[in-house]
């Protein structure tokens, strides 16, 4: 079996803005290069508010755009993950407005909805009746729609989710992801499903963790960035990777596959610049990337990992600066394989280094972990920043 090689798409010109400016030759020459540059799989993100405008109504022209992107993929050879109910996406939330509820205390993220920034909280979906019929309904649309495309590889239920909202408990987070999953699987029972996870989903008990994923998946994901972890050994420190993937298959208790779905790194506007500092985050020089690009796919493949997606495919375009969410996050602009001009940094020549590289084997010796599963949710923050020294250590020796 082949390393999978892929990469999280938004369109340059459009970013979140995709569905709603939908271009189909913009997407077409976007998944040539991608095919190109030795990348097998493609994953998007259907925003949640564009598929479905009302909690009764899904949007028939933004079915009939992703029926038009999936045969793009088959046309480019390209493996495709849909990723519903987005929902959180590069610091915003992107909510209907029927999903949202009165109380406007403050939060973590900015509220999108409706085209601007709102002061509302998201309703819970894990025990909102209303919203998880919606739910169940946009799934068993888009995976009826789908059941016959072939570029279609998995639906993802949500990109990491706990940004949104926290279900209440470990119960009622699996009877969502039952309910959710059945609803898909009674329209498309052939296509995995998996959902993503990301690293504070492991920094912190949320209740929907990899046990609980595990329930309903047929391969685990997992994100993570060490630009986002202060307890990285630096910004570019690809152990990091391997090690939370490894905490993910350990904790779900199952041999399940794991897919690095997301890592990556910001880079400096200028292609010669030194690192300089965007929204308070370093940004690399593209060289820096391209050596930290090689250096993770190496050590996620090393891990026997079913495969590794970069974040993301490209810069956006400066017309967007203004808008959510590149208008406060600087370094988001800037994480793309491709420039804003379409031009390849380096790093895609370092992906191109493992075209057709077989998978390795995954390890199931978790004999380096020296506490239960239980009593690492006693701590996860700590156990978390614990067993990763150790990691590094055993790494080492």
């Amino acid at each position: 079996m082949k390393f999978r090689l892929g990469v999280n798409y938004w369109p340059v010109s459009s970013a979140m803005y995709w569905w709603q400016r939908f271009d189909r030759r913009e997407v077409e020459r976007d998944f040539t290069l991608i095919r190109g540059a030795a990348l097998d799989s493609v994953r998007i993100f259907l925003l949640w508010e564009d598929f479905q405008p009302e909690a009764g109504a899904v949007s028939e022209s933004a079915l009939a755009n992703l029926e038009q992107v999936a045969g793009l993929a088959a046309e480019s050879g390209l493996s495709l993950i849909l990723t519903l109910f987005t929902g959180h996406m590069s610091g915003v939330n992107w909510i209907p407005q029927w999903a949202l509820g009165a109380d406007s205390t403050s939060q973590r993220f900015r509220t999108v909805s409706g085209g601007r920034v709102v002061e509302a909280v998201t309703r819970n979906w894990y025990t909102d009746k209303q919203i998880l019929a919606a739910q169940v309904r946009l799934a068993g649309e888009v995976a009826s729609r789908m059941r016959k495309k072939p570029a279609v590889w998995a639906y993802d239920l949500g990109n990491e989710n706990s940004n949104c909202v926290v279900p209440p408990s470990r119960e009622a987070a699996t009877d969502w992801l039952q309910t959710v999953a059945n609803g898909i699987r009674s329209a498309d029972p052939e296509r995995a499903i998996t959902i993503g996870l990301h690293m504070e989903d492991l920094e912190e008990d949320r209740n929907l963790g990899p046990a609980e994923a595990a329930t309903v998946s047929d391969f685990l994901c997992m994100h993570g960035y060490p630009l986002y972890a202060a307890w990285a050994d630096s910004g570019t420190d690809e152990l990091l990777l391997p090690f939370l993937g490894i905490i993910t298959r350990w904790l779900s208790a199952s041999r399940l596959d794991i897919l690095f779905e997301e890592f990556g790194a910001p880079t400096a506007p200028n292609r010669h610049a030194e690192s300089v500092q965007g929204g308070g985050l370093a940004l690399l020089d593209e060289g820096e990337a391209a050596r930290f690009t090689f250096r993770a796919l190496d050590a996620l493949r090393g891990a026997g990992f079913l495969g590794a997606m970069l974040w993301c495919y490209g810069d956006y375009s400066p017309a967007l600066f203004s808008r959510p969410p590149l208008d406060e996050a600087p370094h988001e602009r800037s994480f793309g394989l491709w420039r804003a001009d379409h031009s390849a940094k380096p790093a895609v020549a370092e992906i191109g280094r493992f075209a057709g590289a077989d998978r390795k084997t995954a390890s199931d010796d978790f004999g380096w972990i020296d506490i239960t599963r239980e009593d690492f949710y006693r701590e996860p923050g700590r156990n978390l920043r614990r067993l990763y020294l150790r990691f590094r250590e055993l790494r080492k020796s």
